[in-house]
C-alpha cells in the first residue's frame, strides 16, 4: 500500500525524497494506527488505545505536514498576498484539536479503570507492543538519513512512539506474570498525559505565531541595537518582527538617517541592512528611510 502511493504525487523527490519518505512513514503509521485501535478494543487494553492515539497524532501530523508543505509551495496571489506558508499552522491546529478530544475520551475510559480494573489479554498486549516497536523502528530507520527539519521532527515523534511501545511491552510482561490489572490503565493515563503535555506545548507555539509574537530566538532589542550600529542610521522606530510559519521571519521598520542620502547610497544602506538581518535569521525586510526632521505618521499608532 505504501509502495503504491510512492509513485503518484511524489513531487518531493527534488529535495532528496523528503516528501516520499514522509509519505511512506505516514501510510505505515496510519495503517498501523487503525490496526491498534481494533487490537486495543479486542485485547481490552486502554494502554494500547492511548498509544494508538499517540500514533494517530503522529500520522495526522505527518499527513498534514506533507499536504500543507505542498500548499505552502504555492506562490503569493491576489487573495493571499503573504503567500501560503501559514497554512502549515492550520495542520498543527487541526492535529491539536483531534488529539485533545482523543485524550479526554481515553482518560475518561482509563481513570475509572484504575479503581475498577478489567481483565486484559496480556499475551496480546505483548504481541502488539513488539509489533509497535518493529513498525515504528522501521519508520525511524527509513527517516534516518533525512536532513530536512520536518524529517528530523518526525523522527523524534517516531522515537517517542517506540518508547511508548516499550512501556506497553514492559506492562504486558508484568501483567503476564502477575495479577496486577491496574497497570494497564495506569500506563494509559501516563502516556495520555504525555500526549496532552505535547499538545499544549505545540498549541502555545502555534498561537504565538498566529498572534504575531516575535520569534523566540530573535530579540527585538538586539535587532534594534544591531541596526543602530550600522553607519548612516541615526535611530530606528516602528520596528515589528514576526514569523509567517515559524521558519520564515519578517521585519518592518523605519530608520532615521543622518542626512538625505542619494539614491545609490540609500540602496547600498538597504543592502547592508538586509545582509545584517539575514545573519540574525530574518529573511524578509521592509524598511522605510526618513530624514531627521521628517514627521512619522505611524509613530505611536501601533
Amino acid at each position: 500500500m505504501a509502495h503504491d502511493h510512492n509513485h503518484h504525487g511524489g513531487h518531493g523527490h527534488h529535495h532528496h525524497g523528503a516528501g516520499s519518505n514522509i509519505k511512506v512513514a505516514f501510510f505505515l503509521n496510519l495503517g498501523f494506527t487503525l490496526l491498534e485501535i481494533a487490537g486495543g478494543i479486542w485485547i481490552n487494553s486502554v494502554a494500547i488505545l492511548s498509544d494508538a492515539l499517540h500514533d494517530l497524532g503522529d500520522s495526522l501530523s505527518l499527513g498534514l505536514a506533507w499536504y500543507f508543505e505542498h500548499v505552502a509551495k504555492r506562490g503569493r496571489d491576489q487573495k493571499y498576498t503573504f503567500g501560503y506558508k501559514r497554512f502549515s499552522l492550520l495542520g498543527a491546529v487541526i492535529n491539536s484539536v483531534v488529539l485533545l478530544v482523543g485524550s479526554f475520551i481515553i482518560l475518561s475510559e482509563a481513570v475509572p479503570r484504575i479503581w475498577d480494573p478489567q481483565e486484559v489479554h496480556a499475551p496480546g498486549m505483548i504481541g502488539f507492543a513488539v509489533l509497535g516497536i518493529l513498525v515504528n523502528g522501521a519508520a525511524v530507520l527509513r527517516l534516518k538519513k533525512g536532513e530536512s527539519l520536518n524529517e528530523r521532527v518526525v523522527r523524534l515523534h517516531l522515537m517517542e512512539d517506540v518508547l511508548g511501545w516499550v512501556a506497553v511491552l514492559i506492562g504486558g510482561i508484568i501483567l503476564y506474570f502477575f495479577d496486577l490489572p491496574w497497570i494497564d490503565p495506569l500506563l494509559s493515563v501516563v502516556i495520555t498525559l504525555y500526549v496532552l503535555y505535547n499538545v499544549v506545548r505545540n498549541l502555545r507555539e502555534t498561537m504565538n505565531i498566529l498572534l504575531q509574537a516575535s520569534p523566540t530566538h530573535i530579540k527585538p532589542e538586539e535587532v534594534e541595537a544591531k541596526l543602530q550600529q550600522i553607519p548612516d542610521i541615526a535611530s530606528v522606530h516602528d520596528l515589528h518582527i514576526w514569523t509567517l510559519d515559524g521558519t520564515y521571519n519578517v521585519l518592518t521598520m523605519h530608520a532615521v538617517v543622518d542626512t538625505a542620502l542619494p539614491v545609490n547610497q540609500a540602496a547600498e544602506l538597504k543592502k547592508r541592512v538586509r545582509s545584517a538581518m539575514a545573519d540574525m535569521d530574518i529573511q524578509h525586510v521592509t524598511m522605510e528611510l526618513e530624514s531627521p526632521g521628517e514627521e512619522c505618521t505611524h509613530e505611536g499608532s501601533l
